[in-house]
């Protein structure tokens, strides 16, 4: 009888832990907790204007694109499960997943292709409307097939549609891969879930993330003590909020972006509609202390408005001034002022920054290196005339369209007519090579009537946990937030 008692026991122990193994294993390992600088997030049709930070990755994660980004910026399936490319490049047919929208109803061709065509209409806000100019047509051949017909090549057209302006929203629902499960929580939280298949296993894993925004001082005092996992979302503005001593080692992490920085004409009067005070300014600026100051590793100072790895460009030249380090150029450039302006008096230049410390030390370095010119430096407030504004933009491809054709004559305050027309030009050419050549006559023409002075390339920051293991920084800055995998301490399962 005592022997059947202790096998019975034994059995029963044995079954307990085979339970608890099993529940242990099915468990969800907790959501991780991802914040973003900015306004609180949201899912919002960029047909009506630019997504904020903070909803482009609720974008990105809730609606994906016909493809979308991997974490490390190379394009997979999203929305398409594949997709062909014909031999002349004019056209990209893609065949849909079979899928519902998060509200269960069935996703068509027709649909996405309706959805696309009011991205790109006349009327759509998207910003990246313009760089979309040689799609001709898009067609639903079946219910689940679609064609992009193109008017002339391009090879970057996927890395534009896995954009979160290119996501797929429809009546307030998106495609995943993650549904909204909840908003409108503590601080305007929004909870993200999906389910994914276990072949092995009875039930689907859960994975979860709490997506919420805050300032980047908030954003870095909640990665500090611990009640967020993972910070998106920096800029050059607010870096100087991630350089503390508490941050863990190896938390903060840079996007090797590329794209535009650097300062516009704001108007077509005032001192900046001078060319050669243009030039003035760009050969003053001392790039190398600005960039040093920064402090963000691989960032390089740029005098060009093209950099280096565009699709079918070769490497820009630099301009003859800057093979003349700066300190043996400054008597020269003060001379050159001296002429300009003569006995009169020397202007005063308001330029639009970013508030925060970045935009203040991009302003002080300005006044300091505009100063032997005899050019006052101050920020522009609201209701005053701005001559300079800054631009810091990620390029949402490698394509040199998108640096050149933001200082068309219908979007640039200064412009000049001859660039307008090689740019046409290149957006017609069916040849890459002679396509490359236009760019780089616009790119010239550009730099040569300093229409941009640019700084650098543009910078983006994330703080990450070592609990989150499938981060990568990528030139795109876009993060999906599938496959997290985290090892959460044990006090947030309890």
């Amino acid at each position: 009888m005592h022997g059947l008692m202790i096998r019975l026991i034994a059995l029963v122990l044995l079954a307990a832990l085979a339970f608890t193994q099993q529940a242990c294993r099915r468990a969800p390992e907790g959501a991780a907790r991802v914040v973003v600088i900015g306004d609180q997030p949201g899912l919002a049709d960029a047909a009506s204007g630019p997504l904020s930070t903070a909803s482009a990755v609720v974008v990105t994660n809730v609606a994906q694109g016909l493809v979308r980004f991997d974490a490390r910026g190379q394009i997979e399936p999203g929305l398409a499960e594949r997709w062909n490319v014909s031999d002349d490049g004019l056209s990209y047919i893609f065949r849909l997943a079979s899928a519902e929208w998060h509200d269960g109803r069935r996703i068509t061709a027709h649909q996405v292709a309706r959805i696309l065509r009011r991205q790109m209409s006349a009327s759509s806000n998207n910003r990246l409307k313009d760089t979309l100019g040689a799609v001709d047509e898009i067609v639903a051949m079946t219910d689940r097939v679609l064609e992009i017909r193109l008017r002339s090549p391009r090879p970057n057209l996927l890395q534009l549609l896995a954009q979160p302006e290119l996501g797929l929203v429809h009546e307030g629902s998106g495609s995943g891969p993650f549904r909204i499960a909840d908003s409108g929580g503590a601080s305007g939280e929004i909870r993200l879930q999906r389910f994914i298949p276990m072949p092995d296993d009875d039930e689907d894993r859960r994975e979860e993330v709490v997506l919420s925004a805050a300032s980047a001082a908030d954003a870095v005092r909640a990665f500090v003590e611990g009640r967020a996992d993972l910070v998106l979302g920096g800029t050059f503005a607010d870096l100087t909020e991630a350089r503390q001593p508490r941050l863990p080692r190896n938390a903060l992490r840079f996007d090797p972006v590329s794209g535009l920085f650097g300062l516009v004409p704001a108007r077509r009067a005032g001192p900046l509609a001078d060319a050669e005070l243009r030039g003035l300014l760009s050969q003053a600026l001392d790039r190398d202390r600005l960039v040093s100051d920064l402090g963000v590793p691989g960032l390089l100072p740029r005098a060009t408005v093209l950099e280096s790895g565009l699709y079918g460009m070769q490497d820009p030249a630099p301009p003859e001034w800057a093979a003349v380090p700066l300190d043996q150029r400054r008597d020269s450039i003060a001379a050159a002022a001296d002429r300009l302006f003569g006995s009169g008096e020397r202007p005063l230049i308001r330029v639009a920054v970013p508030d925060g410390p970045g935009g203040q030390l991009l302003l002080d370095r300005l006044a300091e290196d505009w100063a032997p010119l005899g050019i006052r430096v101050e920020r522009a407030q609201s209701g005053q005339p701005t001559d300079l504004r800054l631009i810091d933009l990620v390029a949402p491809s490698i394509s040199p369209a998108w640096f050149l054709r933001r200082f068309r004559c219908d979007a640039a305050a200064i412009c000049d007519s001859e660039i307008d027309e090689l740019l046409d030009g290149a957006r017609a050419a069916p040849v890459a090579d002679q396509r490359s050549a236009l760019f780089t006559e616009a790119s010239r023409r550009i730099d040569e009537l300093q229409l941009f002075i640019p700084i650098t390339a543009p910078i983006r920051w994330s703080l990450v946990s070592d609990r989150i293991q499938g981060f990568a920084g990528n030139r795109f800055a876009v993060h999906p937030l599938t496959s997290l995998s985290q090892r959460l301490h044990r006090e947030r399962a309890e």
